[in-house]
């Protein structure tokens, strides 16, 4: 069916004319019309799009591509909330830089797909647009925060999508729904107008990145966004390819599992399997090499300089009384229940030590990489969960029949997202309950085009792209 087609192939179709962007626009609309109510993943849609689709030039990169993007990102004359309700009336005047460059190139941005409020969620929720539900059961989540652009992906709504990616965002919903996924090197793609209203700077960890059918349309994004800002138009990237080798030439390290987030049977079996087929084609497969810093020092540090970045968003009142309720506690309380508080309202000095901390364990995966090729691990703890709308201070996740804290298994998110690591979400097919897994390829510092190759070679072995039947 064409509309499960990768961009990649589409956007061939589309400068051969085999299809015009009218024709492929219809039958993502004509879908979006059939399942989206069931679904609520694409909650805005362009009123000008179908004309912009009678008038695409099949001459241009994308040729009229249809595509989505994530409601966090402006798009001229739509609404940007971030699903927070203050901001309901908020109305982009322009393009964020990565819907600027992908119109350039000639896609068709026809909508924006849903969030939790202030992406601040593995689920995507919100009292504006209201649930998406995951094209594999919609008893359960796609993920989040990018969860609409994974359900859209999946449910084959759109032949493309952007999303974005401080805690998974981008990887945690592409494994829920069985695509592909990339969190870049860590300002490769500029995430300008991806932001509050007024904010301009690069957010702390956060990226912006691709999620796809294919592992080609991972390489394609990078092909269309991987360039500096207009404030760094000195700077030009080489992002280094893996130039005609193949699996059996690779070394590989493999994490599947850990202590501090321990992850369920069908996530760790996802990584073996991976592993296996590694191993099948040649490659040195190694499941006990590890850089050289403890998984919990790793956690620590995501943690602490997450959580100071995001208190930006916490109200001044509220603020000073997080800081109020600091200064009560005394040094030799280290409850983990206060790690959080303590993070929030750090001090300047405090926030040097841990970004010193961050550039130790950089340096550590520099040198674990001169040696291995890629990092195999998980993304999340478990598949696709039941919808939980309950407090999340009350939340948890079962792993195996045992409950874990909610906002534990970010630590499968932060252990490349705090060193500015790319990251490579592939899916490896459905556990026994027919829901996803994919697993997460990593590698070096601008090793983006590293951890897409190994996911194409990947694919080519089965790691691939299946629709959900009831979409098919």
């Amino acid at each position: 069916m064409i509309a499960f087609k990768s961009a990649t192939e589409l956007t061939q179709m589309l400068r051969d004319r085999q299809i015009s962007a009218y024709e492929l626009f219809a039958e993502y609309k004509a879908r979006a019309d059939r399942f989206n109510k069931k679904l609520n993943a694409i909650i805005w849609n362009d009123p000008h799009a179908e004309a912009t689709a009678r008038s695409a030039d099949s001459s241009s990169l994308l040729a009229g591509l249809p595509m989505t993007v994530k409601e966090s990102f402006d798009v001229t004359g739509a609404p940007t909330t971030w699903g927070i309700p203050e901001l309901r009336n908020n109305i982009a005047a322009s393009d964020a830089v990565v819907v600027e460059r992908m119109r350039a190139a000639g896609a068709n941005v026809f909508g924006k797909t849903n969030v939790p409020l202030n992406l601040g969620d593995f689920q995507s929720y919100n009292v504006i647009y209201g649930t998406t539900n995951n094209p594999w059961d919609t008893g359960r989540t796609p993920g989040g925060s990018s969860g609409g652009s994974a359900a859209a992906l999946a449910a084959g709504l759109t032949a493309f999508e952007i999303g974005s990616d401080i805690g998974g965002s981008i990887r945690n919903p592409a494994h829920f729904c069985g695509v592909f996924g990339h969190k870049p090197t860590y300002r490769l793609i500029p995430a300008r107008g991806h932001a509050p209203p007024g904010v301009l700077a690069e957010p702390e960890i956060a990226v912006v990145g691709p999620l796809g059918r294919s592992a080609a349309d991972l390489d394609l994004a990078l092909d269309l966004l991987a360039k500096p800002d207009r404030l760094e138009t000195g700077l030009s990237y080489d992002l280094p390819r893996l130039d005609g080798r193949k699996l059996k030439d690779l070394k590989v390290a493999v994490w599947a599992d850990d202590d501090v987030a321990p992850v369920s049977r069908d996530v760790e079996r996802g990584v073996q399997k991976v592993a296996d087929a590694l191993r099948r084609a040649g490659a040195s497969v190694n499941a006990d090499a590890r850089p050289a810093f403890s998984a919990a020092t790793s956690h620590a540090t995501y943690q602490d300089l997450l959580f100071a970045y995001l208190s930006i968003s916490v109200p001044d009142p509220a603020f000073a009384e997080l800081k109020a309720q600091t200064l009560n506690l005394a040094p030799d309380d280290q409850r983990p229940e206060l790690a959080m508080l303590r993070a929030q309202t750090m001090d300047h000095r405090r926030w040097v030590q841990q970004n010193e901390a961050r550039e130790k364990l950089r340096w550590a995966w520099r040198e674990f990489f001169d040696r291995y090729d890629v990092l195999v691990a998980p993304i999340m703890a478990t598949a696709a969960f039941a919808h939980d709308q309950s407090p999340m201070e009350s939340r948890t996740v079962d792993v195996d029949g045992w409950p874990r804290p909610y906002f534990e298994q970010v630590f499968w998110a932060g252990l490349p997202g705090v060193a500015y690591l790319p990251a490579t979400v592939i899916p490896t097919g459905n556990n026994a309950g027919g829901l996803p897994i994919g697993v997460q390829i990593i590698g070096p510092a601008y090793g983006d085009r590293l951890t897409i190759g190994v996911a194409r070679l990947l694919e080519a072995e089965g790691f691939a792209f299946t629709p959900p039947p009831a979409y098919a």
